[in-house]
């Protein structure tokens, strides 16, 4: 049996939805990038992919806001200086994705997934102009069914409105569905919707172990998911 399988009490689920960076993909290269292009352009030092890895996952209006404020507290950066910063990162994060990679394993969770035609959904607090051509370019694309990015709604995560609006379409209920992430945000976001979550130490916590939020299950690698022998933690 594998761990997906004790998660449901020996069953398999019925829905499983997927954050994106940090879980599938490893971006922060390609964020990194951009916003340095971004505080360049506006006379500012870089901030480097190490501090940039601690500012993601709220959104890129939240990651330029913390950029500008050069850390994870931003309440003093105006919406005007927002705005302007934002509209160069967007540029800049368009130009190019050749520094992201999807982890290991990931394709070998979505294949068995698929093979068993469990349905799959995406959500994302990336905008969603980048998330269908990124999956495109990293040969992700045809997995997922409904794609939320995080201007698809109102609300982005932590709130679960997404995961309420995939389950909706997929016809299925909180307890036979699962989230896979890699924050807080990820975590939060399933437990308001009455749904169980793996999470990946690999990702992207603001430098806090994932652990410390109490997850159902840790994984290394999201192959371990779906394998009969599993290193579970």
């Amino acid at each position: 049996m594998t761990p997906l399988e004790r998660l449901f009490d020996g069953a398999l689920p019925a829905l499983v939805m997927f954050d994106l960076d940090g879980t599938l993909m490893d971006s922060v290269p390609d964020l990194a990038a951009a916003v340095d292009s971004m505080l360049a352009r506006l006379g500012r030092a870089p901030a480097g992919v190490e501090r940039v890895r601690l500012w993601v996952g709220n959104g890129s209006r939240v990651l330029v806001r913390r950029a500008l404020a050069g850390g994870l507290e931003h309440a003093g950066v105006s919406d005007a200086e927002t705005d302007a910063a934002l509209a160069l990162f967007m540029q800049a994060y368009a130009d190019s994705h050749d520094r992201t990679t999807v982890y290991p394993g990931v394709r070998e969770c979505l294949d068995w997934l698929a093979a068993r035609q469990i349905p799959l959904g995406l959500i994302t607090n990336k905008p969603s102009q980048f998330v269908a051509p990124l999956l495109a370019e990293k040969g992700l694309d045809g997995y997922f069914s409904w794609i939320v990015g995080g201007d698809t709604l109102p609300q982005q995560k932590p709130d679960p409105a997404a995961l309420f609006w995939v389950m909706e379409r997929a016809g299925a209920t909180p307890e036979r569905s699962l989230f896979v992430g890699d924050s807080r945000n990820d975590v939060l976001a399933a437990r308001a919707a009455g749904v169980p979550c793996v999470a990946l130490s690999y990702g992207y916590n603001h430098g806090r172990p994932i652990a410390e939020e109490r997850p159902a299950l840790v994984l290394d690698d999201l192959s371990l998911l779906v394998a009969s022998t599993p290193g579970l933690r």
